[in-house]
């Protein structure tokens, strides 16, 4: 009666946070996070959909046609003078003094609202603020677009935005419409079952009520698993509620969400290899391609001077400890 009377409260307390912002993240997990202050949230305000305005390439490929999964991975390289000299649609943004970056605001790790300072964090967020402090000398110079998964294409293609950076899966498809930084984080599709659950992976699932995001790699992926119900949801806090809800038996989504999850239930667990590769990337406009090189020539300085495997062991060792950044690869 306690374990259920507990599980009823956290599904209150979630939904109350959701109408309150979209915040996933518990008080006291958040609280207990140290380092620089994150910077502060925007809220949805919409920005206008009128143009938005020295390292050397880590690894360059053959030029990329991305008719397989691998050249999905395929960027722009950055020149020796990009940071120095960068082009026009970076000059732009250094001039309206602000990154706009459509982030997750209820995506624990990755990017989530603090709700003690109200501000957005996560190792989603603490890649898009290296790239405002190289710009504009103020990691807090960043104005948050907070957006769902779904939209993250739409608001690269209007120039709502100038970056997405929230758990962006590369793949040839999307390059199609939008461009991509080099892959700067590896994550891999798995399951997030009741701690009671013999479950080993999703194989074990079979007529299971199985819920991801809507508009995501993930939920497409469900696909190859004709014996589970697929449940789409808008969001991944959806997900969590309708699985503490118990209206869904299983939640699939890359590890790095998922880590996030059992950080926050104590009657969930992750579970099971994973059954994709999921590269991410920061998302551009495709005719931006001067900033998918500036912001790769800041990751690359990330990647070389032990700020990325910093910010790793800041959010993420709930994976484990720090790899090897991702190997940036040029070829476009």
């Amino acid at each position: 009666m306690n374990q259920r009377r507990t599980r009823i409260v956290a599904i209150i307390v979630i939904a109350a946070l959701i109408l309150a912002g979209g915040t996933l993240a518990f008080v006291s997990y958040l609280a207990s996070r140290d380092g620089a202050a994150p910077a502060p949230a925007s809220g949805p305000a919409v920005v206008s959909a009128a143009r938005l305005g020295g390292v050397a390439p880590a690894a360059v490929g053959e030029p990329a046609q991305c008719d397989d999964g691998n050249l999905a991975t395929t960027s722009y390289a950055p020149a020796a003078d990009t940071l120095s000299r960068p082009g026009a649609s970076v000059r732009d943004i250094k001039a309206r003094g602000r990154l706009v970056v459509g982030v997750s605001a209820d995506t624990l790790l990755m990017g989530a609202r603090n709700p003690i300072s109200g501000r957005i964090e996560g190792f989603d967020i603490d890649m898009v603020r290296l790239v405002a402090k190289q710009l504009l000398g103020d990691e807090d110079a960043i104005q948050f677009r907070v957006i769902t998964s779904a939209q993250r294409l739409d608001v690269l293609e209007s120039h709502e935005v100038d970056l997405v950076a929230r758990a962006f899966t590369m793949n040839c498809e999307r390059w199609e419409t939008i461009a991509f930084s080099a892959e700067y984080l590896h994550a891999g599709q798995k399951v997030l079952v009741t701690r009671d659950s013999p479950a080993t992976g999703i194989a074990d699932l079979g007529g299971a009520r199985v819920c991801a995001p809507e508009g995501t790699t993930t939920i497409e992926r469900l696909a190859q698993f004709p014996d589970v119900e697929a449940v789409p949801s808008p969001t991944h806090t959806g997900c969590l509620v309708l699985f503490q809800q118990g209206r869904a038996d299983a939640i699939t989504g890359d590890d790095t969400i998922l880590a996030g999850f059992a950080a926050q239930d104590p009657y969930a667990k992750v579970v099971g290899d994973a059954i994709s590769d999921e590269p991410y990337g920061i998302g551009v406009a495709a005719d931006r391609r001067d900033l998918v090189q500036y912001v790769n020539a800041v990751l690359d300085r990330a990647k070389e001077d032990g700020t990325w495997a910093q910010r790793y062991e800041r959010w993420l060792t709930p994976l484990g400890d720090a790899p090897e950044p991702p190997v940036s690869v040029y070829g476009r």
